[in-house]
This record gives structure tokens, C-alpha cells and sequence, in this order.
């Protein structure tokens, strides 16, 4: 699944008339360098999610035919924060773990490495998440997760297992993460729910593994950042 349906506030006035996961850089939307990504990797069947202007994001896309994939549309009146957007495209994504990462950043991440993790956690039933956690970028310098033995956790020393060892340094997520649908069993359709809670409970419990990724990542989250992205691909193109 593609998450997509954001506003995009912070990248106005670029965003009053595009959806930020179809801003350009390098020659291409932001969205289309994670189907690309997903497709080399063997992610064929994709679930966009969509709110503001999603109408554009369909006709942009359509069935995804083009790029080479098939996509299903998760369609939502407004934006759902992350689990609700999850817990609404149930129906669409299937009983199987599934990959969820957004469509409004830049990595260079090989989400191939990603399917021993989801053939693991399709045959148990306690492993509800695993997290891609990156260095953290200048303008969140703090972090979200700690890494231990292979687990996350929050940073907080109340934290179930206290941070010993590479989990002394916190990491930001990514974004990108593989999780069963029983984690958004709670989460009714189309409402408002955010994923933070969701993992830090699961986390409490053992049930949500993690790995650092050093390659480069982009939280392309302002106007001149993905102004600087886009100089950056297309010096890299010539």
C-alpha cells in the first residue's frame, strides 16, 4: 500500500492544486519513483490511498497499467491519518502481512529485502509489525525508535525493554513498514485513527521488529527540499 492521502500543508502553495505525491522531481512524481521501486522488487498489486485531489491522482495513474502494476484505489472523504487510512483499505489489501510505505518521499530502499520479513510474519501470528527505521534528518533530530536485538521500541526508559546497546540512539521511521491487518482490528472504516498508538502498544508487547536502513532517504517535506531533490536527480541524470 501507498499512503497518499495527506495535504500537504506544509508544501503550499505547491499543493493547492497537486497532490504532493505527484510533484515532481527529477522528471517524475514523487509517487511514481516508489512504483517503480515496488515493481523492480516484485510488488505488482498496489493500493493507493487518496483524499485531497485524488481525482488527479487517478487520472494520473489510472490502473497503473502503464507503469507496469495493478492499482486499487482506497478512496476517503478526507484524510484518515495513517491507520485509518490502513484499517479503511482492509478489504482491498487481503488477510496476508502486507508492505505499507508513503508516496510523498524519495529513498533509495530495496523493498525486495522486505519479503523474507513478510513470509516470516505471515506464519506468526505475534509478529504484528516490522519497521524500516532511518538516520535522523536534520529537522527531526530526536528520533522515534530505538532499536534492540532486532526489536523497536520507544525511547522512553519506561519503555517495556529499555534501550541497551544500538538502541542508545534513536531512529527516525521511515515510513516504510510491513504489519498484519490484526494490528487495525480495533479501527472502524473510514475514521480517524493514527499509527503511533497502534505500534507503541504493540511494542509494549515484543511484537514489532525493526531494521536500520543508511541508504539515502528523503522526507521531502518542504518546497525547497524538493527543490534540492530535484536538482540533485536531475544533475545525477546527465
Amino acid at each position: 500500500m501507498i499512503l497518499a492521502a495527506g495535504l500537504g500543508e506544509r508544501m503550499r502553495p505547491l499543493t493547492d492544486h497537486t497532490p504532493k505525491p505527484l510533484l515532481q522531481a527529477g522528471g517524475k512524481p514523487l509517487i511514481q519513483w516508489q512504483i517503480e521501486r515496488l515493481r523492480q522488487a516484485g510488488f505488482a498489486s498496489l493500493v493507493i490511498n487518496h483524499a485531497h485531489l485524488g481525482a488527479k491522482l487517478e487520472d494520473a495513474l489510472g490502473d497503473g497499467a502503464a507503469l507496469g502494476v495493478n492499482i486499487a484505489w482506497s478512496r476517503e472523504p478526507e484524510p484518515l491519518e495513517s491507520a485509518g487510512g490502513i484499517a479503511t483499505a482492509l478489504p482491498l489489501l487481503g488477510g496476508a502481512p502486507f508492505l505499507v510505505t508513503n508516496g510523498d518521499v524519495y529513498a533509495d530502499f530495496d523493498y525486495a529485502r522486505l519479503l523474507p520479513v513478510l513470509q516470516e510474519m505471515a506464519g506468526n501470528p505475534d509478529h504484528l509489525a516490522h519497521l524500516v527505521l532511518v538516520n535522523n534528518p536534520p529537522h527531526h533530530p530526536e528520533g522515534d525508535f530505538v532499536l534492540r536485538e532486532g526489536h523497536a521500541f520507544p525511547p522512553s526508559p519506561a519503555a517495556s525493554f529499555p534501550p541497551a546497546g544500538e538502541g542508545s540512539k534513536a531512529f527516525t521511521f521511515s515510513g516504510i513498514g510491513c504489519y498484519r491487518p490484526e494490528l487495525f482490528a480495533g479501527i472502524a472504516p473510514m475514521t480517524k485513527a493514527k499509527l503511533a498508538p497502534l505500534l507503541r502498544a504493540a511494542m509494549s508487547r515484543g511484537q514489532v521488529s525493526g531494521e536500520h536502513f543508511s541508504g539515502r532517504w528523503e522526507d521531502v517535506g518542504t518546497p525547497a527540499r524538493l527543490a534540492n531533490l530535484d536538482a540533485e536527480l536531475v544533475a545525477l541524470a546527465r
